[in-house]
């Protein structure tokens, strides 16, 4: 029995699975997807951004690719409110390298707008959809019990935001290289 046990402990094989389970951790977003914004890239008056949007399916984890003159014009993500307004002012990012890609990291709304404020006026900008992250589904919470007769349920904080159930790709990255490390580690033992 003693012979069984100990020779399931090969360091080669132990390598071997841990090298594979790093793999399939690394590659776990792999389904992500670049978008060319406009279905071109490029950041300019000259298309319908928001017709684009509406025949696609984005999802968290997917990138939007924009291509401009960065001597004249840049990308910003904006509140809704800002959008609507064209709103310069007060972006809550700004980029202007000429080719800057942006991922999406939640799902929701995203606003995006000319840094030239008559471009925004003009149908520069641009509204994406992320559809929710079903990925990392957590099991449903049970409603709350009700509150006995003549007493008022207390309502959650507004500021409360649930915690999140899926690691995030820092983490996810940090445990891969870890367990990469140990494979080759235990290869060379």
């Amino acid at each position: 029995m003693a012979n069984f046990v100990t020779s399931h402990h090969n360091p080669a094989m132990i390598a071997a699975i841990v090298a594979v389970l790093s793999l399939l951790v690394l590659i776990q977003n792999a389904d992500a997807y670049e978008f060319k914004v406009g279905g071109s890239g490029e950041w300019s008056l000259s298309a319908s951004y928001n017709q684009w949007a509406e025949k696609n399916r984005f999802q968290v984890g997917d990138t939007l690719l924009f291509k401009y003159d960065d001597d004249k014009d840049s990308v910003l993500e904006v509140s809704k409110e800002d959008y609507d307004n064209c709103n310069t002012g007060n972006p809550i990012a700004k980029h202007d390298d000429g080719h800057t890609v942006i991922k999406l990291d939640r799902s929701g709304p995203h606003y995006f707008i000319s840094g030239v404020a008559d471009h925004c006026k003009n149908n520069e900008k641009l509204l994406v959809v992320v559809m929710a992250d079903r990925t990392h589904k957590s099991p449903p919470e049970s409603p709350p019990s009700p509150a006995p007769s003549g007493e008022e349920s207390p309502s959650p904080p507004a500021d409360e935001k649930p915690p999140s159930s899926s690691p995030s790709d820092a983490s996810s990255v940090v445990m891969s290289l870890l367990c990469f490390i140990g494979a080759i580690a235990c290869f060379l033992s």
